[in-house]
Order: C-alpha cells, then sequence, then structure tokens
C-alpha cells in the first residue's frame, strides 16, 4: 500500500511540473474601441489569485498556459474575457464589454444582460463643454429624448411620454437619487439609461419612467495620473429678438387705431421726430434689446482632478470651477458691486476604493459644490424688453433721471432694471456622502458576499434681496396746436421712489435625503452554469422644502417627508454564454399611499440567446449576435393629491378644513360644505412593458442595437367628474380609472475602425414613440371633435384657421366667430358644422409640444497622426411648438412692443396671404385663440457639437519630463440649425433668455 502512495504522488508531481513547465510569460496591450490605451486595468487568469495591471501605455504582463481564460476588468468596470493562445495577447475592449448598471451589486457586462440599457462614456460627454452635464447628453443615448428649454435648463423622457401623471425619469448618481446639475462631465465615467422592465425593476415605484444612471470616475490600479483642462466659451444668443424702430411702431399703433375705428394716436410732426430724431426725450427712439445686452458674453471652465492608486488604496479627487458671466451691457456702473447675469460653480469630489482586507472593502464618496447666480433686480429683464415698445420712453429723461412715466413705469424701464435696481442673487450648498462596506462572506459559503451601504445628502439654496428703487421721469405732449405743433409739454417725475439696497435673506429651498441598501449576494459558475443571485433591501428618506408664495407674507418653509422602502430578490442565470434569465420580484412601500396600499409587488422576467456562440452558427463576419425580450409589472405611488385623498374633508368656506379619519382638526367656524369626497378602494397605477431587443456586432468593428417596445399604464388616478353630473354637488373624487398606452423603437448603430494611422469612428440613432389615451374618465362631448380619448398624451387642441377676413362683406356673410370682428381678423372653420363658430369647433392639431415623437443623431470622427474632428448632429420630428411670446408673437401695441418679424409679415388690405393678424392695440378677443395659427412645426436638425484637435506627439512630451499628454481644441456647440421657423428656436418659442451658440477654445495637460 505504501509503494502504491508513493507511485501516485511521484505521478503528480510529475505532471504538476510538466504544467508548469508549460507555462508562458504572456504580455500584450488593452486599449478602447478608439485604439486608446487603457491604465489601470486588472489583467487575471480565472482561478488564480495573481493579478497584472496595466500602465499608462495599456501594457501589461503575466504568466499563464495556453487555454487560460483572461479576465480583463477596466477602470469603467467593462469586463472582458479572452483566451491565451500565445505569448502576445491584445485586447480590444468592445461595446459589448461595457457595464451595465442596473442596481445589482455585481456589474454586468452588455453580453451578459439581459435588459434594454444604452451608455456613453465621460469622454463623449465633454467635447460639448456645456455648464451642466445634463446639457451635453443630446443625440448619444437612443430612446433619451433631451430638449434645451434654456440655455442652463434640459428636459428628459425616456422612450417618450407615458402617463397622465407624469413622464419624468429618475436620475441617479452612482445609485443614489440625485441631480445631475452638480456633476460635471470630467467626473463621469459613463451614463447608462434604463428603459425596459428588467432594467428598471430594482427601482420600485421611481422606475416606471425610466432611469438615467450616472457613475462617477473611480481610482485605478498602479496608477497615477494629474489632468488638467481649461475651457474659454464664447457665447452668442441665437434669434436675439428684433424689435421695430420707433417710427415704425408709431405707424403700426395708428394702422392699428384705424383698423378699430379709432383716430391716430401719433400726428405727421410726431411722425418726423421719431424718424428723423429731432427730440430723442419726447420722441425717443430706443432698441431696448441692444441698450440693455451686449452681443456676446464668456464663460470658464477648469478642471484638476487627480487619480490613480495602488494595489490596496485607489483615488480620484476633483476640483472644478465655472465662471459664467451673462450679456448685461454695462453691468458696472455702481461703485462696489455689479448687476452682471451670472452663474458661479464651484465642486469638491474625493471617491476612494480601500481593501481593508483580501476580503473587505471600503468605497467611500464626498461631493460638494457651492454655486451663486446672480440677477439684476428681481424682475425678468427680457420679459420687460418684450413688453416695452421702442417710441414710449427713452433710457433717460433730459434731467438725467431714469426714463418712466405713468403709463410706461420706469420700474419696467429694461435699462434702468440692469443697472439701477441692483441685485439679486441665488445661492446653493450642496453635500453628497455616501459610504459602502463590501465583503466576501466565502468563508461560510463559496461565492457569498454581502455589502451596506449609507448615503446622505443635503442641499440647500438661499435668496439674498439686495434690489433697490430708483427715481424716474420722462416729457410728454398732452396738447398740440392747431396747425399740428406740440403745444403744452407735460413732465411727469417719481422723485420719491429711490430706496437703499435691500439687505433680506431667506432660506429658498432645502432637500435631504438620506438612504440605507442591505445587499446579501451570492455570485458562483459551475462548469457551463453562471448564477448570480442577491437579496436586497433599500430604504430612502426625502425630506424637501420649498419657499411658501411670497404674496403670502409668510417666510416660511413647506416641507414635506417621504418614505419609500424596496424589498428586491433578482437572480440572473446563464448556460453554457448562450443563454441568459433574469428573474426579479420587488415588493414596495410608500408613505403617501393611502392604509392597506402602502405595499405593491412588481414581477419582472427577462431573457437573452447568444445565438452566436451556437456550435451551428459559423458566420464569420458576424462577432455576436443577441436576441432579447423582457416583459414586468411596475407600479407606482402617484397619487393625485397631497393630502389624505382616502377621507372625507368639509370645510367652512373660509379655507379653514378638517377631515373624517385618524387625527381631526378644530374647526373654529361653522361647518358648511364638504370640500372633497374619500377615494373608495384606491389601487397603484401600474406599467406593464414589455421588450424585445437585438444586438449585433459585425466585422469586430460595427456595433448595432434594435429595440421594440410596448408599454400599457392602467390604474392611472384621473378626476371622476366626467363620470357624474352637478348633482353630486362638490368635486367628484379622483379615481383609478387612466389608461394610456405606448409604443415605439430604437435602433443605434456604432462604427469604430482604424486604418493605417487613421482612426475613425461614426455612428448613429433614431428613436420613435407613440402614445394612445384609452380612457381618462373624460366627460361626455357634444361633438366628436373635442374628444380628447384617443389621442395621444399632450395632442393640440384648437380652431383650425383658414385664412384673415377680407373686409366687411367676408365678415358678413360668415358664421359667428368670437367677439368685435374686423378685416384683418383670423378665420376659422366651422368643424362641427353647427353654423356657428365657438369653442365647440376645437379639434386635434398638429403633434405633442413636450416631446418629438422622432428623436436622431448622427455623428462621425477621425484622427490622423493626433490631428481629429468630431461632431454629431441631432434632430427631431413629429414636433410641434405654439407662439405664444407677448410682443413678438402677440402684440398688443398698448400694451406690448412689436417684432420686426410680425410687422413684415401681418395682415393689411393689400397684403391679405399674409402670416400673421392685423395689428391690435388693445385687445384681441379673436385672433389669440388657440389655433392652428399659432401652432408650428418644430421639428429640427442641430450641429449640437463638433470639435476640431490637436494631440501633441508623445516622444515631444515626454522631452518636458513631466507632461504626458497634451491637447488644445475648438469647439463649436449648437452651430447649425435647420428648421422651419424663420424667427425663434424650436426648442424655445417663449420670451426667455435666448439659446447660446458657442465657440469654445481649450487645453488639456496630463501629467
Amino acid at each position: 500500500m505504501k509503494i502504491k502512495n508513493i507511485w501516485a504522488l511521484c505521478i503528480a508531481t510529475a505532471l504538476s511540473t510538466a504544467a508548469y513547465a508549460q507555462d508562458i510569460k504572456v504580455s500584450g496591450t488593452v486599449t478602447d474601441r478608439q485604439g486608446n490605451p487603457l491604465s489601470g486595468a486588472v489583467v487575471a487568469v480565472e482561478g488564480q489569485p495573481l493579478m497584472s495591471y496595466t500602465d499608462s501605455e495599456g501594457r501589461f504582463s503575466l504568466t499563464a498556459a495556453k487555454g487560460n481564460a483572461v479576465q480583463i476588468t477596466t477602470a469603467d468596470n467593462s469586463t472582458s474575457r479572452v483566451e491565451v493562445t500565445g505569448p502576445v495577447l491584445n485586447v480590444v475592449m468592445s461595446r459589448m464589454d461595457e457595464p451595465v448598471n442596473i442596481g445589482l451589486a455585481k456589474t454586468q457586462n452588455r453580453a451578459e444582460s439581459t435588459s434594454a440599457t444604452v451608455s456613453v462614456s465621460g469622454e463623449r460627454l465633454k467635447e460639448r463643454s456645456g455648464f451642466t452635464s445634463s446639457a451635453n447628453l443630446f443625440g448619444y443615448l437612443p430612446g433619451l429624448t433631451s430638449l434645451e428649454k434654456t440655455s442652463t435648463s434640459t428636459t428628459f423622457f425616456v422612450r417618450g411620454r407615458h402617463s397622465l401623471s407624469g413622464d419624468a425619469p429618475i436620475v441617479l448618481v452612482d445609485g443614489i437619487e440625485r441631480s445631475m446639475d452638480y456633476v460635471m462631465p470630467d467626473e463621469i465615467e459613463n451614463v447608462t439609461v434604463l428603459k425596459d422592465a428588467a432594467a428598471v425593476a430594482l427601482y420600485g415605484y421611481r422606475g416606471a419612467n425610466g432611469v438615467i444612471n450616472v457613475t462617477t470616475k473611480r481610482g485605478k490600479y498602479n496608477t497615477r495620473e494629474i489632468n488638467f483642462s481649461i475651457d474659454h466659451k464664447f457665447n452668442f444668443q441665437v434669434h436675439r429678438p428684433k424689435f421695430v424702430d420707433a417710427y415704425t411702431y408709431a405707424s403700426a399703433y395708428n394702422e392699428a387705431a384705424g383698423y378699430e375705428g379709432s383716430a391716430p394716436l401719433y400726428n405727421s410732426y410726431a411722425l418726423d421726430a421719431f424718424k428723423n430724431g429731432t427730440n430723442p426725450y419726447l420722441f425717443p427712439n430706443v432698441d431696448w434689446v441692444n441698450e440693455t445686452y451686449k452681443k456676446s458674453a464668456s464663460t470658464n471652465l477648469y478642471n484638476l482632478s487627480f487619480r490613480g492608486g495602488g494595489n490596496k488604496f485607489r483615488y480620484f479627487a476633483l476640483a472644478n470651477l465655472e465662471v459664467d458671466k451673462g450679456f448685461v451691457k454695462h453691468p458696472n456702473t455702481n461703485e462696489g458691486y455689479s448687476t452682471q447675469d451670472k452663474n458661479v460653480r464651484g465642486n469638491l469630489r474625493m471617491n476612494l476604493d480601500i481593501d481593508l482586507s483580501p476580503r473587505t472593502k471600503l468605497i467611500a464618496n464626498v461631493y460638494g459644490t457651492l454655486a451663486e447666480s446672480g440677477q439684476p433686480g428681481s424682475k425678468n429683464i427680457w420679459s420687460l424688453i418684450y413688453n416695452m415698445p421702442s417710441a414710449v420712453i427713452p433710457v433717460k429723461a433730459e434731467n438725467g433721471m431714469w426714463g418712466g412715466s405713468n403709463t410706461w413705469k420706469g420700474e419696467n424701464n429694461p435699462v434702468a432694471q440692469s443697472q439701477a435696481a441692483a441685485y439679486t442673487k441665488t445661492h446653493t450648498r450642496a453635500l453628497f456622502a455616501d459610504m459602502e462596506l463590501k465583503q466576501d462572506l466565502g468563508a461560510l459559503l463559496p461565492g457569498l458576499g454581502g455589502s451596506l451601504r449609507l448615503a446622505y445628502d443635503n442641499r440647500a439654496q438661499y435668496y439674498e434681496d439686495h434690489t433697490k428703487t430708483y427715481n424716474y421721469a420722462s416729457d410728454a405732449v398732452t396738447s398740440w396746436t392747431e396747425d399740428g405743433q406740440p403745444g403744452v409739454i407735460t413732465h411727469y417725475e417719481k422723485n420719491n421712489n429711490e430706496s437703499a439696497m435691500g439687505k433680506n435673506s431667506k432660506v429658498k429651498s432645502y432637500n435631504r435625503n438620506f438612504n440605507f441598501i442591505g445587499t446579501i449576494n451570492y455570485d458562483r459558475s459551475f462548469g457551463r452554469h453562471d448564477l448570480y443571485s442577491q437579496l436586497r433591501w433599500d430604504y430612502q428618506y426625502t425630506n424637501p422644502g420649498t419657499q411658501k408664495s411670497s404674496s403670502t407674507g409668510d417666510d416660511a418653509i413647506d416641507g414635506e417627508q417621504y418614505y419609500r422602502q424596496n424589498i428586491s430578490w433578482y437572480t440572473h442565470y446563464g448556460y453554457d454564454k448562450r443563454y441568459y434569465a433574469d428573474l426579479a420580484l420587488v415588493a414596495s412601500a410608500s408613505n403617501i399611499l393611502a392604509p392597506g396600499t402602502k405595499w405593491a409587488l412588481s414581477p419582472t422576467v427577462s431573457a437573452a440567446w447568444i445565438i452566436s456562440n451556437e456550435k451551428f452558427f459559423n458566420i464569420k463576419a458576424i462577432d455576436l449576435l443577441k436576441l432579447r425580450a423582457s416583459f414586468g409589472v411596475i407600479n407606482t405611488d402617484n397619487v393625485p393629491t397631497e393630502g389624505p385623498y382616502w377621507e372625507t374633508v368639509y370645510g367652512n368656506g373660509s379655507g379653514d378644513s378638517y377631515s373624517f379619519g385618524s387625527s381631526y382638526t378644530k374647526l373654529e367656524a361653522a361647518h358648511k360644505e364638504i370640500s372633497s369626497f374619500p377615494v373608495i378602494n384606491p389601487v397603484h397605477e401600474k406599467a406593464y412593458k414589455y421588450n424585445a431587443g437585438l444586438d449585433l456586432r459585425l466585422f469586430n468593428c460595427l456595433d448595432f442595437n434594435f429595440d421594440a417596445y410596448y408599454e400599457r399604464r392602467s390604474d392611472i388616478w384621473v378626476s371622476s367628474d366626467g363620470k357624474y353630473s352637478l348633482v353630486l354637488g362638490t368635486p367628484a373624487p379622483d379615481e383609478n380609472a387612466g389608461k394610456v398606452e405606448a409604443w415605439g423603437y430604437e435602433f443605434g448603430a456604432d462604427y469604430n475602425k482604424q486604418f493605417g494611422e487613421v482612426k475613425f469612428n461614426a455612428g448613429a440613432s433614431f428613436s420613435f414613440n407613440r402614445t394612445n389615451i384609452i380612457n381618462k374618465n373624460e366627460k361626455p362631448q357634444p361633438f366628436a371633435n373635442l374628444v380628447t380619448t384617443g389621442h395621444p398624451l399632450g395632442q393640440y387642441f384648437g380652431l383650425k384657421a383658414i385664412g384673415f377676413f377680407k373686409d366687411q362683406a367676408d365678415i358678413d356673410n360668415s358664421p359667428a366667430q368670437f367677439g368685435t370682428l374686423h378685416p384683418g381678423d383670423v378665420k376659422y372653420e366651422d368643424v362641427n358644422k353647427d353654423g356657428v363658430i365657438n369653442d365647440y369647433d376645437v379639434t386635434a392639431l398638429g403633434y405633442n409640444t413636450a416631446c418629438p415623437e422622432i428623436y436622431y443623431s448622427f455623428n462621425v470622427g477621425a484622427e490622423w497622426r493626433g490631428l481629429g474632428f468630431n461632431l454629431i448632429f441631432q434632430g427631431t420630428g413629429n414636433y410641434s411648438t405654439t407662439l405664444t411670446a407677448a410682443g413678438f408673437y402677440r402684440p398688443l401695441l398698448a400694451k406690448t412692443s412689436l417684432s420686426q418679424y410680425y410687422y413684415d409679415n401681418r395682415w393689411t388690405p393689400e397684403h391679405q396671404n399674409a402670416l400673421f393678424p392685423r395689428l391690435a392695440t388693445t385687445s384681441s378677443t379673436n385672433n389669440y385663440k388657440a389655433s392652428s395659427l399659432w401652432l408650428k412645426d418644430a421639428s429640427f436638425l442641430k450641429l449640437r457639437n463638433v470639435e476640431l484637435y490637436y494631440k501633441f506627439p508623445k516622444a515631444l512630451m515626454q522631452k518636458t519630463g513631466f507632461i504626458n499628454n497634451a491637447k488644445v481644441y475648438v469647439r463649436g456647440v449648437d452651430l447649425l440649425c435647420f428648421d422651419k421657423l424663420d424667427a425663434s428656436d424650436p426648442e424655445s418659442t417663449t420670451a426667455t433668455d435666448p439659446l447660446n451658440r458657442s465657440l469654445v477654445v481649450g487645453l488639456q495637460l496630463g501629467f
């Protein structure tokens, strides 16, 4: 027996020695799809504890045997698995290796994911140099609709609109619900949009409208990097409004008065004075836009980051400063302060990864921001400009006081407001902190792990009112001589209006968030079987507060407290790298829901089949072919009101109220009426989500993805007024009767290839989203054209404009319309054929005015020996907008200014085929009805970003001894727009700050 044991030991030793002898030294590089080296990546042989890390050039070396599987994990958690075939192993990370972060303790890559997601890297977002990260997402993510409503705000929709109760997706930063506007592109690793039920399942009530998940950068193994960048932006306002001069305004006023049967307001002497500028104080001619604002402004962005670490400690730190100065023309006329529009923000971030032991890891993130925005005075100056004609007051009166009259108040003098009203400020102070402890529990059970995470965010906005009032005056002709010369000149002066600067300050809003997440997870592979399962509990406490209306005279804060929690079980199973299936069961609770309905279960299933991994599949051109499908029911906690909707509320007619329920409020006055009925048998709004998708990779350079989806919302809270008559005696309660269906599809393509020394990339995306209201408890309508059920969400309804009345005979021979009519007024179609034009003739027109049905983009870029360019176009289709800006599209000359565009396209007896109706002075009951006249096609195609850059040769940088890389660039932002509107940007047609067009020059240095 002993001899046999000795022989067995010898044989085992020989075999192990032979195996060891087969080990070879393997070296190579890890690069991204564009050929850029990836530093700090972990390269490890499966089943062995030893690891290698890539250097700054992406190079690594390790010992392995042929046939071993090597796992590569980059700093952004992209993962790839390749087989050792020889001593050289060069790995190019593909799109299928990208991380998919749907809220798991383990990051999946795109190849094994069964959900519908799409991502963009932070490096792509930096190409726009936007003031906020949310302003950089245009066109990069199929399924995400981004619209720029102002130069500082962006509206998001994931797969368009969904519900009568709201469509806003939630935004997460490192898995915690936070605003994306506090995060800068330089600290973003990637942004992932979660679209289908399988992707949003773990977010419970919050995920029904989609999720935008921002992942920030982390440290790298055995690396040290210092990066600095500076951007200087030259900003120019697009579609800066142009208003008529004083002579044209006065002539137009007389024209409008003539249409209305009134005497002219301005005689020939006044018209000549306006035209010739002979008396600018009595007959001013002020270009308020150019007197108030200059034509260009600037923004500076500074970024300094540190990234690196060793084997047990890794870090990413960033300091960022942004200074955005506005367009106010003369902001420094006062000693000691400026009235310039400005936004200044400073950010600090520290992300740490610490290996406390081989089995214990600590992750800590701290991020703080200090922001300050200021504006002259407290009024919207652009609104003042739209409403202040060029002919009514001078900038300053002859005595040197600011211009203003009894009719055209000096408080509304745009130039005076920009210089003499001092300023207001808003300060934002925010601190975001979270910490996670991860423990490998493999000692108890191989593959077992757990984690605990705490997060606390505190944000507050403070408002400072340093405004002041000022004196103003003007001179006006109040009577004329018989020969039409100025007779009596009256001087108006308000000289008791001067005040000291204000010193008031108050809390404008605050928001405190607390999150706790506990996870137990199991991750093992058994031969061909891969299994990952996790049990998670997450708890969220939110305490937002906003300033009460100033009209109440109360500076108190209205605060709310919201509690949500999810208990989720998620399991991911893979067989032979070909078949994958996911199951998620999520039980969610919310304190804003009625007793007995606070909890709901949301189940989700999904699966994927990688056909290209099948043995029968042998098409060399296709590297990956994967089919995906998912279905799930996602509950929401949308409620109709903030109060206890499940209780009867009584009121006394004076605003006091009390309810019958668990608590009572003393009612001092006598009871008079029921102010609302309780909701009977409330349930949750539900989203039934279906998705089918395809992922395809061709020729190792072309990635393509396609998704088609259908979603049905049911049990949406809607009013039940349509079910009851007025006999009820009080407003009917809301009920869960709304139903909406949505469907669409999206695809994206991405091509990356190197031809010799030329790196080339191109891409495109397209999304189509449509909705249909199935039920909304709509009250019975007398005519079919008034019914909104059966139409898309946000469908515009208005009258059909069929031209303008030519003359009085045309008016007399047409059906009656609205108010007193004059030639040149809008003529409407009798849609319901009842012989009268009224509100019963309203009908569906155009498309949604909030979210386009079609959203697309295409991009291209190339680089040769460091010289390169990138550009991206983004467009929309099936999109409408309304022209509502007072003074520009809807002038009333006794109250507003008059745009040159309206004047040139107005109706006159000689110009019957006009764009706009006749001019009016004080009111136009008929012309400004919601109608097809004011509804325009807002489809557009914009050149969102274009970048020209040069990367200095590495050999040259090495000679400096301390600079590793350098890049200079010029960028253009929103340089071109192709649309069907002549005078407005299709994304912003209201009387707000015009959107910006920017030219950026910048420098990036790496050390």
